[in-house]
């Protein structure tokens, strides 16, 4: 089958062409930059040169495939709505090429107070933006795969770097309150192959989550950071937590409990890569 992947060049991008390419698939990895057409190539995908601000750069190389990941995402916070009412603007767009098309959300747009499956619904986008994604991949009949808050592997540029770059700015490790709320993490190569699986078995199941650890609690990640930095792991709340972590404090005690039983059960995808801790030990996070 011949893909078409926005985002190729990105983190999970990157790791999606990569196992495309190794189960015999055809690729074509749309990039903006002359530098990440060059490292796609290398790889042995196709390059299209787009951008998700023009839509029709992005149907151009749609219409060359007969199947479409789309990775892609503007995660320039500065205008995050506007940026989420886009992403929704472009999957409308990319279904009228009429191929099968799986779309990337996040599994933190669900916080119930419950277990959180792949039968959930995010509440609607005039209240949670990011879930314009999930209001346009239904609309088209997409398929939903809802990242967890951590996908970690090498290059990772997301929540942990994030919190780890604070702590040596700071000089210590923090998590709020007792640090019992967790977030759900998996690799990003076993997230390429859940991916792959959708795109293969076409089931009738439309949003799945990738998640190899349910729930790692936050304490056991930023003592990790401790540990790994030689600095004190320390506990803090109210005004004390909010300066430490500034705007990323609602990520910060976010704890969104999640299944993929029926992920597993539908796709058969058994999770083989190292866990969150002990990738942030031996992947590199701590130097």
């Amino acid at each position: 089958m011949r893909v078409f992947v926005t985002g190729a060049s990105g983190f999970v991008g990157s790791a999606i062409v990569k196992e495309l390419l190794q189960a015999g698939h055809q690729v074509l990895g749309m990039v903006r930059s002359d530098t990440a057409a060059a490292t796609l190539a290398q790889t042995g995908a196709g390059v299209h040169r787009g951008d998700i601000n023009d839509i029709a750069s992005v149907i151009a190389g749609a219409e060359k495939c007969e199947a479409i990941i789309h990775t892609a995402f503007n995660h320039d916070f500065s205008r995050y709505k506007e940026s989420c009412m886009e992403d929704g603007q472009l999957i409308l767009a990319l279904g009228e090429a009429r191929r099968p098309m799986i779309v990337t959300s996040a599994l933190g747009l669900l916080n119930n107070g419950r277990t959180v499956t792949e039968h959930d619904v995010p509440p609607p986008s005039d209240q949670v933006p990011r879930a314009a994604t999930e209001e346009a991949a239904r609309s088209t009949n997409a398929y939903i795969v809802r990242l967890p808050p951590t996908t970690h592997g090498e290059g990772d540029h997301g929540f942990v770097p994030i919190i780890i770059n604070m702590a040596k700015a700071k000089g210590e490790s923090v998590y709020i309150g007792d640090g019992s709320n967790t977030w759900a993490a998996v690799h990003r190569f076993d997230a390429a192959v859940l991916y792959r699986l959708i795109l293969e078995k076409m089931p009738t199941q439309k949003v799945f989550h990738p998640i190899d650890e349910v729930g790692v609690p936050f304490k056991d990640i930023a003592t990790t950071i401790g540990n790994g930095l030689n600095i004190p792991t320390v506990s803090k709340t109210g005004a004390d937590a909010a300066a430490h972590f500034g705007w990323f404090t609602h990520f910060a005690q976010m704890g969104v409990v999640s299944s993929a039983e029926e992920t597993r059960r539908v796709l058969g995808w058994v999770p083989k890569e190292r866990g969150l801790l002990e990738d942030m030990v031996k992947g590199g996070y701590l130097k």
